[in-house]
C-alpha cells in the first residue's frame, strides 16, 4: 500500500514523534533485540554522522524507559520478540544525555554549558523531590544537580548520584544514554582546552560508567573511537562497535532493500539507480548501506520536483575540517597526492587505520588524518587486508564531490598566490599563443591533484579541466568570464570578453581517451 502520504523525517531524532506525528520510519528496532542478547555493561557504538545514531538513542530510551510505550513498537521488529518486551520494555529508568551541544570557546563556557545538559536531565525526574523513598539528604543531592551554579565535584559524580536516586525510588537499575560523547572533545581539541575537557569527560564518565551499582548498562554514541588511556581509563571491557565490526551493522544506516521499499512507497523506483549511485557504497564490514539522511532529503525533494537532480546534502550537515586538512597538507605530500588520485579514479589505496587515537594525534600525521577520515565516512573500506590494514575507497557519487570540491577550493587558493603564473598564462590566450597556453596549462595539472571522475559519463571527463581552466580565469577579475553560455546555434565551453581591448575568446574542452585531439576536435 502506498505511504506517499507520510511526512519525511528531515532532522527529527525523537523516536516518539516519528512514530506518532505520522512520519516514515525504517525500522531499526532489532537493534534491541542484538543489544539485549549482546550487551556489555557499557556499549559504545561509533559511526559517521547522519547514520541514525541519535534516532536509535532515542529509541533505546523509548523502550526500557518506565512508562507505556508499548503502542510505539506495534507492528515493528521487536514487537514479534514477546519474552524480551515482556522482560525489559517500560522496567529501568533512562538517563538520556547528548553531548552534541558542548560546542564553546572556552573552558569555562563549555563547563557551563555541560551543567545545563544535566541540569536538563536531572529535571526529566523532578518527582524524586516528593518521593517517599528518598531522604532529605537524598532530595537535597537530587536538588544540587538542579542548580545552575553546580560545582566541579557534583558536576563529575551527577549522572552516578542521579542513578543512585532513581534505583532507590524506582527498585529497578538506571541505564544511562551518552550521544555524540565525543563532540566536547573535538571542540575542545579546535579551541585550545582539551587537557580540561578530557579531564572533566573522565570524571564523568569514571563515576557513572566504572564504580556505579547503580547502573544496568549504558550506550554511548560517537564518530571517532577516542584511545582509552585519554577518556576510559579504568574501565576494562568496553566493546567498542565500529564500522569495522560485524554487530549492528544494519542498524546504522539504510539498507538496498530498505531503500528499494521507501522509493516504491513513494512511486519513485526509476529513481533507483540513481540514488544508489550518489548514496550507497558504504561497507560496515560486511553490510552495505546508504547514508540514510541523504535518501531521506533526496526522496524529499522528489516528492515535490521529479526533475531534481541529486545533491550533496552530507556536506552541508556539519564540518568538513578534517577533509581540508588533509587536502591542503597533501599538496606538498607526492605520495598521498597520488593516493588520493588512484581513489578519485575509483581505485583502492591500502592504508593501516588506527582506530584508537587521542584528538592531538588525529592531526599529528597525514597518515592519522587518513584514520580520521575513515571513521568519519570519507572513504569506505572494501577489504580488510589485516587487522589493521584495509583498501579503502570513495563509496559514492557524493562523497566524490567532496574530494573534488575541496581539491579545486585549493587549487584557486594556489592560483590566487601564482601572480606572474597567471600573467603568463593569460597573456599566451590573448595572444592564441599554443604552445604558451598549453606549457602553463600543464604545470598547474602537475601542481594539482588530477579529479579523473569514474563516476560520470564519458562525454562528461572534461569537466575536471573546465574546473581548472575557470579556476585561473577567475583570478583576472578585469575580464568578464562566462561558462556554457549559449552561443548562437550552440554552447561554447567557457566565452572571454577582455572589453578594453575588444577582445573575445571561445574556449572548448575535449577530453580524449585515444590521445587523438584532432579527431576529438
Amino acid at each position: 500500500m502506498p505511504v506517499n502520504n507520510m511526512k519525511l523525517p528531515i532532522g527529527i531524532e525523537d523516536f516518539k514523534e516519528i512514530r506518532t506525528a505520522g512520519f516514515y520510519y525504517v525500522d531499526k528496532t532489532g537493534l534491541i533485540r542484538d543489544l539485549l542478547n549482546n550487551w556489555a555493561k557499557v556499549n559504545l557504538f561509533t559511526r559517521p554522522r547522519r547514520f541514525g545514531k541519535s534516532l536509535n538513542m532515542s529509541m533505546l530510551k523509548y523502550f526500557f524507559d518506565i512508562g507505556d510505550n508499548e503502542d510505539l513498537f506495534q507492528g515493528l521488529e521487536i514487537a514479534n520478540e514477546t519474552k524480551l518486551c515482556d522482560e525489559y520494555m517500560g522496567k529501568f529508568p533512562v538517563i538520556s544525555v547528548s553531548l552534541k551541544g558542548i560546542n564553546a570557546p572556552s573552558f569555562q563556557i563549555a563547563f557551563d554549558m555541560a551543567v545545563e545538559t544535566i541540569n536538563t536531565a536531572a529535571r526529566q525526574f523532578q518527582y524524586l523531590l516528593d518521593s517517599d523513598c528518598l531522604s532529605e539528604v537524598e532530595k537535597s543531592a537530587f536538588q544540587e544537580l538542579l542548580r545552575r551554579d553546580m560545582g566541579e565535584s557534583v558536576l563529575y559524580g551527577s549522572l552516578k548520584v542521579l542513578s543512585e536516586l532513581l534505583m532507590k525510588h524506582h527498585g529497578s537499575k538506571a541505564i544511562i544514554l551518552i550521544d555524540e560523547y565525543d563532540v566536547p572533545l573535538a571542540k575542545a581539541h579546535e579551541n585550545g582546552y582539551y587537557d580540561e575537557m578530557v579531564f572533566l569527560i573522565r570524571n564523568l564518565f569514571e563515576q557513572a560508567l566504572k564504580t556505579n551499582d547503580s547502573l544496568q548498562f549504558a550506550v554511548l554514541t560517537g564518530c571517532m573511537r577516542i584511545s582509552r588511556e585519554s577518556i576510559f581509563t579504568g574501565l576494562n571491557n568496553v566493546p567498542v562497535l565500529s564500522v569495522t565490526d560485524v554487530e549492528f551493522n544494519e542498524y546504522f544506516g539504510f539498507t538496498d532493500d530498505e531503500v528499494k521499499e521507501m522509493l516504491e512507497c513513494y512511486g519513485l523506483t526509476k529513481y533507483y539507480e540513481v540514488v544508489k549511485e550518489w548514496y550507497d557504497g558504504y561497507l560496515f564490514r560486511k553490510t552495505s548501506v546508504y547514508c540514510p539522511w541523504d535518501v531521506i532529503c533526496h526522496v524529499r525533494k522528489l516528492n515535490t520536483d521529479p526533475d531534481a537532480l541529486p545533491e550533496n546534502y552530507w556536506i552541508n550537515t556539519s564540518g568538513n575540517d578534517a577533509m581540508r586538512r588533509f587536502i591542503r597538507e597533501s599538496d606538498n605530500n607526492a605520495s598521498t597526492k597520488r593516493e588520493i588520485e588512484s581513489l578519485l579514479a575509483g581505485e583502492a589505496v591500502v592504508k593501516e587505520i588506527h582506530q584508537e587515537l587521542t584528538y592531538r594525534d588525529m592531526y599529528s600525521s597525514i597518515e592519522n588524518i587518513w584514520s580520521v577520515l575513515f571513521m568519519t565516512g570519507y572513504p569506505t573500506q572494501r577489504v580488510r587486508r589485516e587487522d589493521t590494514r584495509f583498501e579503502l575507497v570513495i563509496p559514492n557519487r557524493e562523497i566524490h564531490s567532496i574530494f573534488a570540491t575541496q581539491i579545486m577550493d585549493l587549487f584557486r587558493e594556489n592560483v590566487k598566490k601564482d601572480g606572474e603564473g597567471v600573467k603568463r598564462f593569460c597573456e599566451a590566450l590573448k595572444n592564441g599563443d599554443e604552445k604558451g597556453i598549453e606549457s602553463q596549462f600543464g604545470a598547474y595539472l602537475r601542481k594539482t591533484i588530477s579529479l579523473r571522475d569514474t563516476f560520470v559519463r564519458k562525454e562528461r571527463k572534461e569537466s575536471f579541466y573546465h574546473g581548472i581552466l575557470l579556476g585561473i580565469l577567475g583570478v583576472k577579475e578585469s575580464w568578464a568570464v562566462s561558462s556554457n553560455g549559449e552561443a548562437g546555434d550552440g554552447y561554447s565551453d567557457i566565452q572571454i570578453e577582455i572589453v578594453d581591448e575588444e577582445i573575445g575568446i571561445i574556449i572548448e574542452v575535449k577530453y580524449v581517451d585515444s590521445g587523438n585531439l584532432d579527431e576529438a576536435c
